[in-house]
């Protein structure tokens, strides 16, 4: 009973030290180390050398070329002018009578093309503000707005979208980003669906109420420097954020069909290697110990991300080379841009090795194995969905999860003949369920670049963001159950 209490009180250590800023490098080990110290009998510093830190190598080593190549990627559509151009003609199509789905699909095109979920809401935010202002839409809609088309759909739904959380499944059921379209574009629908009702009933509640956009952002900012200093302490840097970023000079943006070919490059370089060229290639060398002893359809997927992304950021230096004022310095900054991210997921995913080494993890696992009854899709959902909210990270909870109860989830797949495609994609839409608490350090930063608090604006996120995605997340366990993977 003492080990439990250990593994709460780290838990909510975890929780509560990540929403006040700390860096989850320090407060990961030392929140595991508390919950060894109360198992009494782990070895402290063995658990933290032989278990936390080959658990943060591991994965490291597995997924740092998607980690790089896609802060690359989204740092070089950022400075190229692609990122604002993509969205500047979206904004410019529908207007500000229709300011909300703007900003949305303004998101989704650039996070479905695989820019980061950072620069997006860099990118989109000073437009959503012209937006906003002009439609006469409470300002504090638009953390919501911005999290729908950059957290929701296109992060955890979409077939395709190469998103990190896409990725880490992979590896571990052997499939594609491209599992489970079907089902994938269903819950994605879904997804969008419902968001846009609630936003444009919440629009429509504040025009009735008169409400208007609110106040100035540079007066919220200087009001919130808590949230500020909090962005800046996970590595995005928010100083030079301004309205006035909207207003670069259009001559040096790309046309539209230029900075959108490089998203394009990206899925159907990936569809192309996953469904027709790899799987000619032979490739029985990756059965020798000297490769990890593996096989393609360990790694096929991630090949195909890494290939995607590499040529579609060729191509992007390719059409704008012009357009980067120092190329050498882009580069740079999106690889550096990179290493916290990892880190971080990293430093969860031991986290997690530690807690599942002790002995206290055995009734944890049977109680959440239990959870989900004789459906190993519901168990595999609710463990993902409550590991990922109480991390705050979608990719670090269902990385834990995967970790330390992937091997059993695929055989109760395989016994319940379920397929790992339907596997793949109830993990990363769970992950992306509840991910998305207070504390979670995606909501700390997109309210620190809108400069709003919690109190104005987390309602609204909580509904778009958590809300939605669990209704979506239901239909996708129960349409699965029924019919499969399709």
């Amino acid at each position: 009973m003492l080990g439990i209490l250990g593994v709460i009180i780290a838990l909510g250590l975890l929780i509560a030290l990540a929403y006040r800023g700390f860096s989850i490098l320090i407060i990961s080990p030392l929140t595991a180390l508390i919950a060894v110290i109360f198992a009494g009998d782990m070895p402290l510093m063995a658990s933290y050398t032989q278990i936390f830190m080959p658990a943060l190598g591991s994965f490291i080593i597995q997924y740092f070329p998607l980690f790089m190549l896609g802060a690359i990627f989204g740092k070089l559509m950022e400075d190229s002018g692609a990122a604002q151009a993509l969205s500047r003609k979206i904004v410019a199509r529908l207007g500000s009578q229709r300011a909300v789905l703007a900003v949305i699909l303004a998101c989704a095109i650039l996070t479905y093309g695989g820019v980061s979920l950072f620069v997006v809401a860099f990118a989109v935010y000073p437009l959503a503000v012209q937006l906003f202002r002009e439609g006469n839409i409470p300002k504090r809609l638009i953390p919501a707005t911005i999290a729908v088309g950059a957290f929701t759909f296109t992060m955890t739904a979409l077939p395709g979208t190469p998103s990190i959380q896409n990725a880490i499944p992979m590896p571990f059921f052997g499939t594609t980003l491209f599992a489970a379209p079907g089902l994938g574009i269903i819950t994605g629908a879904i997804m969008l669906g419902l968001s846009l009702v609630w936003l444009n009933w919440r629009v429509a509640q504040a025009h009735a109420a008169n409400e208007g956009y609110g106040e100035a952002p540079e007066v919220a900012l200087q009001r919130t420097p808590e949230l500020r200093e909090q962005a800046l302490g996970r590595g995005f840097d928010i100083n030079e954020l301004g309205e006035g970023r909207a207003d670069e000079k259009e001559e040096r943006l790309p046309s539209f069909a230029i900075a959108l070919a490089p998203l394009v490059v990206v899925i159907v370089v990936n569809l192309v290697l996953v469904s027709l060229v790899l799987p000619r290639l032979d490739t029985s060398y990756l059965e020798l110990p000297l490769f990890g002893s593996t096989s393609l359809a360990a790694v096929g997927g991630l090949w195909a991300v890494i290939i995607a992304l590499t040529v579609a950021i060729l191509l992007l230096i390719g059409l704008n080379y012009r357009r980067f004022t120092n190329l050498n310095g882009s580069l740079d900054q999106g690889a550096a841009a990179s290493v916290l991210p990892i880190f971080n997921t990293a430093s969860q995913v031991g986290f997690g090795a530690v807690i599942a080494a002790l002995p206290a993890f055995l009734l944890i696992r049977d109680a959440v194995l239990q959870l989900g009854g004789d459906n190993p899709l519901v168990s595999l959902a609710l463990s993902v969905g409550l590991l990922a909210g109480l991390t705050g990270s979608a990719s670090g909870g269902m990385s834990i999860v995967l970790e330390t109860l992937g091997s059993t989830f695929i055989e109760q797949a395989e016994a319940a003949n379920i397929s790992l495609d339907l596997m793949h994609r109830v993990t990363v839409v769970a992950a992306g369920s509840i991910d998305s608490l207070p504390h979670s350090g995606a909501v700390i930063t997109l309210l620190a670049i809108s400069g709003l608090t919690h109190r104005e604006a987390y309602f609204d996120l909580f509904m778009a963001a958590i809300v939605m995605p669990l209704i979506a997340l239901l239909v996708l366990l129960v349409l699965g159950s029924m019919f499969g993977s399709f």
